[in-house]
């Protein structure tokens, strides 16, 4: 897909790997809506991208993802990108998970994501077409002490976009999985922990340097002029064996 005056929703537009996408977009000239929980920093980051629209939206309220999407299209007349990309992690040994804490992530890392699937699907099949980027994570191809809860709902994004990736492919819809690796952004800081430090997952060594914000939402755009179903932050993460 060419990016040039076509319409992306990014959501966790606000910092990290989404606000990194909507700059990147809105330089290849695309006309982005910025999704994220904080309008002031929607509105200011907006300021400085043309033809931006920030649309605070809380992605793990049904009714609020339906307003945002609709916005968008009244406002643009047109959608014909979605990066799903709003997210939280969540570390916690299984034996140790919070069952209301994993019910948040799973509402906001895939039932938002799912929901805002089902709003713009419509949208994109009546204008001929157009792709959704779903950003789930290196640790949905891993097993890694600590990350369980955050890597199965992960996974579960990831197997869920393949699905509607054979699903919407006669709607001209493409849908593809992108998969970060560590990234230098504040995930980690918001990450919500159950007493967990990285020393009890990591052997008492410092993480290794994780990937730029910038590197992912090359990653992003990549994938949607491709319309590759997956992409990997690095080729030794792409399973041997499916």
């Amino acid at each position: 897909m060419d990016i040039k005056g076509k319409v992306a929703i990014v959501t966790g537009a606000s910092n990290g790997i989404g606000l990194a996408t909507a700059r990147l977009l809105a330089e290849k000239g695309a006309k982005v809506a910025l999704v994220a929980r904080s309008k002031d920093k929607l509105e200011k980051i907006a300021a400085d991208l043309k033809d931006s629209l920030a649309v605070p939206a809380d992605m793990t309220k049904p009714e609020q993802i339906s307003k945002m999407v609709e916005t968008v299209q009244k406002h643009y007349g047109r959608i014909d990108i979605l990066i799903n990309n709003a997210g939280q992690g969540y570390d916690a040994p299984v034996a140790k998970i919070n069952p209301e804490t994993l019910r948040q992530i799973f509402e906001l890392d895939l039932v938002g994501p799912v929901i805002a699937i089902e709003k713009v699907a419509p949208v994109m099949k009546a204008k001929g077409g157009g792709s959704i980027i779903n950003i789930s994570s290196g640790t949905a191809l891993m097993h890694i002490p600590n990350m369980g809860a955050y890597a199965a709902v992960k996974a579960a994004l990831a197997h869920m976009s393949l699905t509607a990736r054979d699903e919407l492919k006669a709607d001209r819809i493409n849908v593809s999985v992108v998969y970060p690796y560590m990234t230098e952004t504040d995930f980690e800081k918001n990450t919500i922990k159950n007493d967990v430090k990285w020393d009890d997952s990591g052997g008492g060594h410092e993480p290794p340097k994780g990937d730029s914000a910038e590197h992912v939402a090359g990653l992003i755009l990549d994938c949607i002029k491709t319309g590759d179903a997956e992409v990997y932050a690095h080729d030794w993460m792409e399973p041997k064996v499916r």
